[in-house]
């Protein structure tokens, strides 16, 4: 026997057109087997090492996070993906030549084996700083999954564990942001793990697992000023672990709005 579990619904959608730059926030967006159209579609590679940029090293990639890249027209499912216009934090057109202090490239196409460098902040005092090489999944420009799912309780959680933290759900960089209904559990990610979502009339995500955090979320841009505490609260709180890693098992239309529901056999 399958009962039906309704989670909550749809609140944001978020898509991120290059890699750890400032995403697009969405109304409706197709869902593919590679995750939202056109997300993670493009990323910048340094040109001498091959390393794709990634804010996880914030000091070889400073300030990424305040870029914003945008499509320039809306991406169709069937036809190529439009050229992607990158503001600088200042909001002129960016210049790859003087951005970085070195030469780096925009690219649509990954290499069959990338690689970024991730930055791993002191935390204690038993802690040291380093930088070490991180494997992305082949031939893609993601860091694990394809889709992150955020619910809206954990940042509840986390807020409620560090009230002067400001927890915003860009902070995270979600793709679907589920505000989860009232009677939901104490911690409804933690639940889902291992579970098929229902999003709407058609979409189908497979939660594979948690999605453990780093560096990123504590760094400056959006107007959210640079913040080691949010990482460590996350650590205390919530065990590193803020949202889901998830796989698309049927694809369609997504709309904010959306009811979300889970089904226990």
């Amino acid at each position: 026997m399958t009962s039906k579990k309704i989670l909550g619904r749809v609140s944001a959608l978020w898509r991120y057109p290059v890699k750890s730059m400032a995403g697009e926030e969405l109304n409706r967006c197709e869902i593919t087997p590679r995750g939202l159209l056109g997300d993670r579609a493009y990323a910048l590679v340094d040109e001498a090492t091959g390393l794709i940029g990634s804010a996880k090293n914030p000091r070889a990639w400073p300030d990424l996070l305040s870029y914003r890249a945008a499509f320039v027209e809306t991406p169709q499912v069937g036809k190529p993906l439009p050229p992607v216009r990158i503001a600088m934090p200042g909001g002129q057109d960016i210049d790859l030549a003087t951005a970085f202090g070195r030469r780096v490239g925009l690219s649509a196409s990954p290499p069959e084996q990338p690689i970024l460098e991730q930055f791993w902040p002191v935390l204690d005092a038993t802690g040291e700083e380093r930088v070490t090489n991180e494997r992305m999944p082949p031939s893609s420009f993601f860091d694990l999954a394809v889709v992150n799912v955020l619910l809206t309780t954990t940042l509840d959680r986390l807020a409620a564990a560090y009230p002067q933290g400001r927890f915003d759900m860009r902070r995270f960089r979600p793709n679907i942001v589920i505000t989860p209904e009232p009677t939901a559990t104490a911690d409804p990610e933690a639940a889902v793990v291992g579970q098929t979502l229902c999003l709407g009339d058609a979409v189908r995500l497979h939660v594979d697992s948690r999605c453990a955090r780093c560096v990123m979320t504590t760094l400056a841009h959006g107007g959210m000023t640079k913040d080691t505490d949010i990482l460590r609260t996350v650590i205390r709180a919530n065990d590193g672990f803020v949202g889901l890693n998830s796989s698309v098992a049927q694809a369609g239309v997504i709309a904010v709005g959306d009811r979300v529901w889970f089904t226990d056999s």
